[in-house]
């Protein structure tokens, strides 16, 4: 894992030179003056392996000892940004420390993991009540509320990739099928008006009434199934969906999203153009609406562009031409694609599913239920940025900001990513002892 670790950052870091080498450039003026983002991520790679040491070397029972007081730190320092918090790009999660930009919501993985892991494992922890349930979910989905009220919508969506080690120690697989029908359907409340999908509920509805007619006069709960999950999905695509769309996502996000199907968002605000506006106000508002998908556009231009077995190391014309937003961070995986092309891409890949793999491994081998909670908190947080960053970056999810793992530009991203892994190597070095 180590190995693993070390060769995904350093060809991060030849990525983001890829995507900021010039010519004209002393490289190591450049490389020692911290002037470009490559030499910055150096120096935080550097960091992160003296904090990966200092992590192997201490006892492990210092991470159960310390997950309670460490998660009320990480939701302090959350909170704390809406006080001292720079806001970048619109949203208020970041705390300047000078040589960087903290964003608590980023470190309050690590704690959220730590913490679910330490309440699970409790001897008193009966995780097939719902109470227990419930508290679980208060710990895995705390941090994300708040990261909605700092408008990053996209890592609260990260804490989602909780419920993987939740369904491991026992959740009920009927959460999960609930959560992946209320995903299809707003899926499909993007193709189809409201009023649309309310009539075909209420058709699909009377089909289901009268093709189990016989035994509803058998068995009345079945009527009722029938008719709470009419009204469940009723209420969900008629209310939950506009409010979420209106209140929840902000309106520049609900456009991306909507957008990548190809239609105008129908639950924008249109009261905010006035008679008072200028032309060309409304011109600037009519481009943004076309602009939304620019930076997906160009994107797939650039991976495109590689072809099986891309223009190589350096080479890459629309990467180094800045005609791609956020290369250096977001879209880490288009210099990939460009320079790499296919078989550079398909071997990033394999490199992250073998990863992935070898932390389920290590999370099955674990005698305590901490390590294994742990474990397997890591492996979804992976595999969410993972999935969610490469279909972003070739048009399958809208933006919602999710950096690659360890290979995307910015400290906070890699210190959390450090953090996790190291943790996790601790605590499998220690899998002998069971820990709560």
């Amino acid at each position: 894992m180590v190995w693993f670790y070390a060769f995904i950052v350093l060809f991060g870091i030849v990525c983001i030179y890829s995507v900021e080498y010039k010519s004209t450039d002393n490289f190591v003026q450049t490389l020692i003056g911290f002037k470009k983002n490559y030499s910055k991520q150096l120096f935080f790679f550097a960091a992160c392996s003296i904090l990966a040491i200092f992590i192997l070397l201490t006892d492990s029972k210092l991470f159960t000892a310390t997950s309670n007081i460490s998660y009320l730190v990480g939701i302090v320092l959350v909170l704390a940004t809406f006080v001292v918090g720079k806001e970048i790009k619109g949203s208020k999660s970041w705390i300047p420390l000078g040589f960087m930009n903290l964003q608590p919501v980023e470190l309050c993985k690590i704690f959220t993991a730590l913490a679910l892991a330490k309440y699970l494992s409790m001897p008193e922890t009966d995780f097939k009540k719902p109470k227990s349930q419930l508290i679980a979910a208060a710990i895995a989905f705390a941090p994300a509320v708040l990261s909605i009220l700092q408008g990053e919508t996209g890592l609260a969506l990260v804490y989602f990739s909780f419920l993987i080690p939740m369904y491991r120690e026992g959740l009920p697989p009927g959460y999960l099928i609930a959560g992946a029908s209320m995903a299809i359907l707003l899926v499909v409340s993007l193709l189809f008006s409201t009023t649309t999908l309310l009539i075909a509920f209420a058709v699909l509805a009377v089909l289901a009434l009268y093709f189990n007619r016989r035994q509803i006069k058998r068995n009345n709960s079945v009527l009722l199934i029938i008719v709470a999950m009419w009204a469940v999905g009723s209420v969900f695509v008629g209310i939950v969906i506009p409010f979420t769309f209106k209140h929840v996502f902000k309106q520049y996000q609900a456009d991306r999203i909507f957008s990548m199907v190809g239609v105008d968002n129908p639950f924008a605000d249109k009261t905010k153009t006035t008679d008072l506006a200028t032309a060309e106000e409304i011109k600037q508002k009519q481009n943004k609406s076309d602009q939304q998908n620019y930076n997906v556009k160009q994107s797939k231009i650039a991976i495109g562009s590689g072809g099986f077995s891309g223009k190589g190391f350096l080479k890459g014309t629309q990467t180094r031409g800045d005609f791609v937003p956020e290369q250096h961070t977001d879209f880490i995986f288009t210099s990939v694609g460009e320079n790499f092309g296919f078989l550079g891409s398909g071997l990033l890949m394999l490199i992250y599913l073998i990863f992935l793999l070898r932390i389920i491994k290590i999370a099955e081998r674990q005698r305590s239920t901490f390590s294994r909670v742990y474990a397997y908190s890591v492996a979804g947080i992976m595999f969410f940025h993972i999935a969610v960053n490469i279909c972003v970056t070739i048009g399958l999810a809208p933006v919602i900001g999710i950096t690659l793992p360890l290979m995307s530009y910015g400290g906070s991203s890699l210190l959390t990513f450090t953090i996790l892994i190291f943790i996790l190597i601790k605590l499998d070095a220690d899998r002998q002892m069971v820990l709560r």
